[in-house]
């Protein structure tokens, strides 16, 4: 494989990779290649996608020579099946039918003052949002709309949020840093991986055979949802991780959400407020390695799963958390996903459809924003790199912890991995190709998403699905199982 464009792909790479402590002269392993051009956007989406994917496969090949006691072997990344990947959710097919879409009132609505973006993808997201805005039920798009027009959007926004929905005004990159959760955000680096107490070295026996798995033997609780951490557990899971999804009763999961993200996992339900739930929790950790959580700050502290408290009965237990804001300021107990974080941060602003503005100064961009409709980003792309470097984080823990011990905790956020878009892989912008952030084909036969797509019979039907972008000597094409029915499987390890 190539090494085209090394000046703007290895800077992104190289920031990631400090960010995850790992050493220097180990990003000389990486080879890329593959079409240019893909996820087009004015902002370096596609820097932070193959940089997230690289530190991954690094991180995983680091740990399998940390088993076997060899180098580390040469990693590849291949921009077609990085841009494929952040686009899994879309290519989704079960038996051939289509299965990624926004909610209908997921969308972005003018306001009085603005913008608003809405989230209510699922049925009680749905239910709040139509409560905080005095609809009923049976309420749908121009009732909201009616309702949404004439108020200011910050309003919208602190209304819905009391009601427990989910509504974020669209601001300018200008707005968001004088925000104070903006403020809160630009105080932290773009993931923190810190120890948090003494445990032995775990021994990690050898590898043996191909494919080479450097998490085998290891086991992964997932508490997550959505994109961002499923796609880090789904990772883990492909490196050969024993994976299992732990979701409550009371918070069903999509199963197309789970078809996709659900690969070489296990899935099961418990009620962490109930005995026999906590019981069960409580044996499940006794033997696990790693916890994924993927909830807003605080949600789970009821439960005793601090981080504190999970390294405290579980010692040299590896920890990693994520969630849309980030652990303080104030808007750090709040819900969020990915196409609401664009939208605090200034992205959407960014990526407007600017007419005939000029996109040589933030303040044309916020005039932008005035006068045109918010945009968005190529890919999820804040979820999916949010995800890789989550999963590269614990994988590098786990390296760490087999020389020196002790339990680790990592913490990502979705609106740190925006900040690190919007400013520090500024350097590694690559030319926007026409007027619209939206995916496109480079040109003919440039590239073809099929040869990242793969077809897999399921328990829910025959999949075509995006094959893992984590690549490196040894490595597997693909994951050992395919997703099941949510919620299925027994709350026990294999």
């Amino acid at each position: 494989m190539g090494r085209g464009h090394e000046g703007a792909r290895h800077s992104g790479t190289d920031l990631a990779w400090a960010a995850l402590g790992g050493a220097p002269a180990l990003t000389e392993r990486i080879a890329y290649g593959g079409p240019p051009g893909l996820l087009p956007a004015r902002l370096p989406v596609m820097s932070l996608a193959r940089s997230t994917v690289a530190v991954c496969a690094l991180a995983g090949a680091e740990l399998a020579a940390r088993r076997n006691g060899g180098p580390v072997t040469a990693v590849r990344v291949d921009d077609g099946a990085v841009a494929t990947a952040f686009l899994s959710e879309r290519h989704l097919r079960v038996d051939g039918r289509a299965c990624s879409s926004f909610a209908p009132l997921s969308r972005f609505w003018r306001t009085a003052d603005g913008w608003v973006r809405t989230h209510a993808n699922y049925p009680h997201h749905r239910a709040r949002l139509l409560r905080a805005l005095d609809l009923p039920e049976t309420a749908g798009g121009a009732d909201a709309e009616a309702a949404l027009s004439g108020r200011r959007a910050e309003e919208i926004e602190e209304t819905v949020c009391a009601a427990g929905g989910l509504a974020v005004a669209v601001r300018t990159p200008g707005a968001w840093r004088a925000h104070p959760q903006g403020t809160a955000v630009a105080a932290h680096p773009l993931l923190t991986l810190d120890t948090l107490g003494d445990a032995p070295p775990r021994p990690l026996p050898p590898l043996a055979g191909l494919p080479t798995l450097p998490a085998a033997g290891l086991r992964v609780l997932d508490l997550t949802r959505v994109i961002a951490g499923p796609v880090a557990t789904r990772t883990l899971a492909l490196l050969g991780a024993e994976v299992l999804r732990v979701d409550a009763p009371q918070l069903p999961e999509s199963q197309d959400a789970h078809s996709d993200t659900g690969f070489g996992k296990r899935s099961t339900v418990l009620d962490l407020g109930s005995p026999a739930g906590r019981a069960s929790f409580e044996e499940l950790l006794f033997r696990a390695d790693v916890v994924v959580t993927g909830y807003r700050p605080g949600a789970l502290d009821r439960f005793g799963l601090t981080p504190e408290a999970l390294a405290a009965r579980r010692p040299g237990l590896v920890v990693a958390r994520i969630s849309a804001w980030g652990d303080d300021g104030p808007w750090g107990g709040r819900r969020g996903f990915d196409s609401l974080v664009q939208v605090a941060t200034g992205i959407a602003a960014v990526e407007a459809d600017a007419g005939s503005a000029s996109k040589d100064s933030e303040e044309s961009r916020g005039g932008a924003q005035r006068s045109g409709t918010p945009g968005t980003l190529p890919a999820q792309a804040l979820d999916h790199g949010t995800g890789y470097l989550l999963a590269a984080a614990v994988l590098r823990a786990l390296t760490g912890q087999s020389r020196t011990g002790g339990s680790f905790l990592a913490t990502l956020a979705l609106a740190r991995t925006a900040r690190w878009l919007m400013h520090d892989l500024a350097d590694d912008a690559e030319p926007h190709p026409g007027p619209g952030p939206g995916p496109q084909t480079p040109g003919a036969g440039a590239y073809d998403p099929a040869h990242h797509l793969r077809d897999t019979d399921s328990p829910v039907g025959r999949l075509r699905h995006a094959l893992p972008p984590v690549s490196f000597d040894g490595s597997p094409a693909t994951w050992a199982t395919p997703p099941g029915r949510c919620g299925t499987d027994a709350p026990v390890w294999q």
